[in-house]
């Protein structure tokens, strides 16, 4: 039922309420989060079974993130003129079809192209799960409902991952996605029961939607996230070689303090989501600069476990904001192209993946050690400061 405008559209109340609305949307991001971090704990196992190594079998993970990049914009311009609800749920279908063609093949091309697919809904599915949640709320509580919608993700990483990675010890890998997909159909469930049904706003289309492009607001918006998360991907890179080789603990330690990261990111972006309704700008200004202290501090305090147990937790929690920080600002500067802007957010956050993963690697392979990943991190993480503070005086200007 439309009640008011918002930023992002029209007002939507959800037929169950509030709160199972933003947990169904919240159990999409949580189970393609699952889908994609949990390759990367089961990929022993995958390559074993297919008789491949590993390096060869990450092409899949590979596969999956141009998947996203790629999808993001394209899903969301294909759907510029439908519902929103209708959106989701075709997301969704997708990322079912996806996930149940990868366990049905046992060759690597074939997977790749399933993994591929799977990724293509990613972005667009983030992006308007996060517009949705918006607009069931008051602008006072935007970020709070942003922040819990995007939750999932991070709870993927202490709960779904860990758990995909134990389990591929004892069940074949294929198990494990063809239960992914049951929670997907569980997903499409949620969505079609609990989220409000919507209408397409007059005047959207696939050319107000590429608007997005030719907004140097959007643009540097988007950079300011590619570049500034780049830092806390160099770091988680290279974590557990660097808790094992420079830290010395062993593999049970370093499963605790991955779980503890994961706790940083989900404790981070709940903060996160209350200070942004606060303020903004100075939120995403305070993740940036915490970032840089706490990736310097990963530099410094490597050797020491004690330190290292503090630097896992507060270093992801202070990066994290700027992803909800960074999607809430680009619903304010998105104009008409507000579902093309939210879903490149995370296409943002997919090259910082890469930039940050790469910088990392020529740090380490230059022989410059494995902590040198934090003083990296922190060059990208003062970048990404660097080009928030010429975005906001761009916005100052364009308002004169």
């Amino acid at each position: 039922m439309e009640q008011t405008e918002t930023v992002t559209g029209p007002r939507l109340t959800p037929p169950h309420g509030v709160a199972p609305a933003i947990a169904a949307l919240m159990l999409g991001t949580f189970t393609i989060g699952t889908g994609e971090f949990g390759m990367m704990g089961i990929l022993p196992a995958f390559s074993h079974a297919l008789g491949i190594s590993i390096g060869q079998a990450s092409s899949v993970i590979s596969a999956y993130a141009l998947g996203v990049v790629v999808g993001a914009p394209v899903m969301a311009i294909a759907g510029a003129r439908l519902p929103r609800r209708t959106i989701l749920l075709l997301l969704l279908a997708l990322f079912c079809i996806g996930n149940i063609g990868t366990i049905l093949f046992s060759s690597l091309l074939p997977i790749e192209i399933m993994r591929f697919i799977t990724g293509l809904p990613h972005g667009a599915y983030f992006g308007i799960a996060a517009l949705t949640g918006a607009s069931m709320v008051e602008r006072a509580r935007r970020g709070r409902a942003i922040s819990m919608v995007l939750s999932g993700i991070m709870i993927s990483t202490v709960i779904g991952a860990p758990l995909s990675t134990f389990l591929s010890q004892y069940v074949p890998w294929e198990v494990i996605y063809g239960a992914l997909s049951v929670l997907g159909l569980l997903c499409v469930a949620g969505v079609a029961f609990l989220i409000p049904a919507d209408q397409p706003q007059a005047g959207l289309n696939a050319r107000s939607e590429l608007s997005a492009f030719r907004n140097p607001h959007v643009m540097l918006t988007l950079l300011t996230g590619a570049i500034g998360f780049g830092g806390m991907f160099a770091v988680y890179t290279f974590l557990t070689s660097a808790l094992g080789q420079v830290t010395h603990l062993n593999h049970w330690m370093i499963t605790l303090y991955q779980v503890i990261w994961g706790c940083g990111m989900v404790a981070g972006n709940s903060f996160g989501g209350a200070m942004i309704d606060r303020n903004l700008d100075r939120t995403t200004i305070f993740s940036l600069i915490a970032s840089i202290i706490f990736m310097l501090a990963f530099w410094l305090f490597l050797p020491s476990s004690m330190a290292m147990l503090v630097v896992c937790f507060f270093l992801p929690a202070a990066t994290v904001i700027l992803s909800p920080a960074m999607q809430a600002r680009l619903m304010d500067v998105a104009g008409d192209a507000q579902t093309l802007a939210a879903s490149l957010n995370h296409s943002a956050f997919n090259i910082a993946n890469a930039l940050g993963a790469s910088l990392g690697a020529m740090l380490v392979e230059n022989g410059l050690g494995l902590s040198s990943v934090g003083w990296g991190g922190a060059i990208l993480s003062a970048s990404g400061l660097l080009i928030y503070f010429i975005t906001l005086y761009v916005a100052r200007r364009h308002a004169r």
